[in-house]
């Protein structure tokens, strides 16, 4: 498809070099390049329409790197990445060697920070700005935060550390009335009635100039003004959270007109101090389908946009999806099941519960670390809380679970989706470092299932059974179809295989990869078993003292190195004076980009072809 404009910018200052009435056309080809683009290759689409007018009149104010952008979540800067020069990377986004769907500066100079969770953006603005005043640069920091960030506490440290004289610092609200899927929480509501005038704040700022340049009456005046229409702001609009913070506050009521935008960003370029601009937008504008449900179209694979209907938030055949099933059936007879979510409702399958137990349903917004202290809380009580979180998102409550819910041994349930390898979204959302703190607790029992039925089984097991902290995780996505008529035993370990010589130990998603390749080695006269863990934590004498049978025992494992179950079976064969050969593969670099499962496990070496390649080559007939 031809752009009449928009083929004619490649870089930010081409933005800049527009005559302002050409911006409203800039702005429908961006949404019909994204359309046509993200509709092919997936990726998050409602949240970048709704900030094409924002994003371009950032650029146009303030063209980058000169001016540096920090965007909160990051997955709304598609729009900044056409403008930079990678427009043709976008056919291959997300994918395997492809454009990032996130902000990464490894990938070009014009993001200033990386940006894959959330409520993160005002403080790295802060520090970009910081370090601008302290050597002297020229150039404004916009951060673009989305209002789902605001249910996040780090918002709130940043804006405590905002001082006076960040005159080169502009914080932007996107508005939408959005996460994730739908706003929660009184910040979403105090946002939602906050209404200021810009006529309002163009006269104040005026008056106030004037009369700072009478002599002797004009500052007392001056003064005065200032006062007696603060206590009429505050009595009229109750809005005065962030002014009080330091803030020149802007509203703009239709993030999604140009010129609107660009007036405020116009008044910010010149404005003395730090600047906040609270703009409502619209997600999903300009495509209707993701106008009536922005959640729905948040991020997607690919689809047909001339006869779209809904995408699943969450697919139907997954492990979120079973898991969000089951824990709804088991709370019509347990009273006890709550269900914790941080904005992720459909990410994590918890709509079902949410249907059906509104009252037990809690989603408190992009905030991990309240999550989890509040269901220790509620276990206090004698409630069965479960927390299911991406284990990505879950390393940034580790100081809750050890503080609140592991030193008193509160029955919380952990359920922590997208673990190990993730596709698509790359670098920030790899689910390979959580065990690191979880299994330094020995008393806390980690299951990994491999398919559907042992999902059901370990999660009504632990539910059921366990009082305590304890921690299921799961992969993204659906369960592999080699595996899915795989009965679960309920052992804590199986042991596939007659080799008495060579041993695999995996577990979860591993399982598949070991199976097929225990067939590849047999067709090439090698004879292994198949060491499956079904609880990988703690690891029980029993295990060792299996391994101590063999001569080869080798491991493959979804998680770094430090801290996996792989170096802990080490060390605990070490103990043992193992006399055998012990070689284990993990994820050994730890920025793991994006592609898909198949690709990452392969570039990690933990494919079926890795792992014979890896016996092989330590074997001896």
């Amino acid at each position: 498809m031809e752009y009449k404009i928009l083929d004619k910018i490649n870089r930010s200052e081409d933005v800049a070099d527009l005559n302002m009435d050409q911006l409203p056309q800039l702005c429908d080809e961006v949404r019909q390049f994204l359309i046509e683009k993200v509709s092919k290759t997936g990726g998050h689409l409602s949240a970048n329409l709704g900030t094409v007018e924002a994003i371009t009149a950032m650029h146009y104010y303030f063209p980058t790197p000169l001016n540096q952008f920090v965007f909160d979540v990051g997955h709304q800067c598609y729009t900044h990445k056409i403008y930079t020069g990678r427009k043709k990377g976008f056919d291959k986004l997300r994918k395997n060697d492809g454009l990032s769907g996130f902000p990464s500066p490894n990938e070009s100079i014009h993001d200033a920070f990386i940006s894959g969770h959330g409520s993160t953006s005002i403080s790295v603005a802060i520090g970009i700005a910081t370090a601008k005043k302290i050597k002297g640069e020229p150039g404004k920091v916009i951060a673009m935060v989305g209002d789902g960030a605001f249910t996040g506490g780090m918002v709130y440290e940043g804006l405590n550390n905002v001082t006076k004289d960040l005159d080169n610092l502009i914080v932007i609200l996107n508005d939408n009335k959005m996460s994730i899927s739908k706003n929660v929480g009184s910040m979403s509501t105090y946002l939602s009635k906050l209404r200021t005038s810009d006529d309002y704040i163009a006269a104040k700022k005026n008056v106030t100039s004037v009369l700072d340049k009478m002599p002797i009456l004009g500052k007392p005046i001056s003064t005065a003004i200032t006062s007696s229409k603060s206590v009429l702001r505050r009595s009229l609009y109750k809005s005065t959270l962030f002014e009080d913070l330091g803030f020149i506050y802007q509203q703009v009521n239709d993030g999604n007109d140009i010129f609107q935008v660009c007036n405020a960003l116009k008044f910010a370029k010149n404005a003395e101090g730090p600047v906040f601009i609270h703009m409502m937008t619209v997600k999903g504008k300009g495509f209707t389908p993701a106008e009536k449900n922005p959640g729905a179209f948040h991020g997607v694979g690919s689809f047909n946009a001339d006869s779209v209907s809904d995408p699943d938030v969450a697919p139907s055949d997954s492990f979120s999806t079973v898991f969000g099933r089951n824990l709804s059936d088991m709370a019509n007879t347990n009273k006890k099941l709550c269900a914790i979510t941080a904005a992720m409702k459909y990410g994590t399958g918890l709509q079902f519960f949410y249907k059906e137990h509104k009252k037990r349903f809690f989603d408190v917004g992009m905030a991990e670390e309240h999550a989890v202290t509040f269901a220790s809380a509620l276990a206090k009580n004698n409630l069965k809380p479960v927390v299911c979180v991406y284990s990505t998102f879950m390393q940034r409550a580790m100081d809750s679970f050890i503080h609140d819910t592991a030193l008193l041994n509160l029955n919380v349930l952990f359920a922590i989706d997208r673990a190990g390898l993730v596709p698509g979204d790359g670098e920030t959302h790899q689910g390979i470092h959580d065990l690191s703190i979880f299994e330094n607790y020995d008393y806390v029992p980690i299951v990994c299932p491999s398919n559907y039925d042992e999902l059901k089984y370990w999660q009504e097991y632990l539910i059921n059974s366990v009082n305590g902290p304890k921690v299921i995780r799961y992969p993204r996505g659906a369960q592999d179809s080699y595996i899915k008529d795989y009965v679960c035993t309920g052992n804590f370990y199986d042991l596939i295989g007659d080799s008495k010589d060579c041993v695999i130990i995996c577990y979860g998603r591993q399982f598949v990869e070991a199976l097929k390749a225990k067939e590849l080695l047999r067709e090439g006269g090698i004879d292994v078993s198949v060491l499956k863990l079904n609880v990988i934590n703690p690891i029980s004498s029993e295990i060792i003292d299996i391994l101590l049978n063999y001569k080869y025992v080798f491991s493959f494992e979804e998680h770094v190195k430090n801290g996996s179950v792989s170096a802990k079976i080490g060390l605990e064969l070490l103990e043992a004076s193992f006399g055998g050969i012990y070689k284990f593969k993990c994820v050994d670099n730890y920025t793991v980009y994006h592609a898909s499962v198949p690709e990452l496990q392969k570039k990690c070496k933990l494919d079926a072809d890795s792992i014979v390649d890896k016996i092989k080559e330590n074997y001896e007939n």
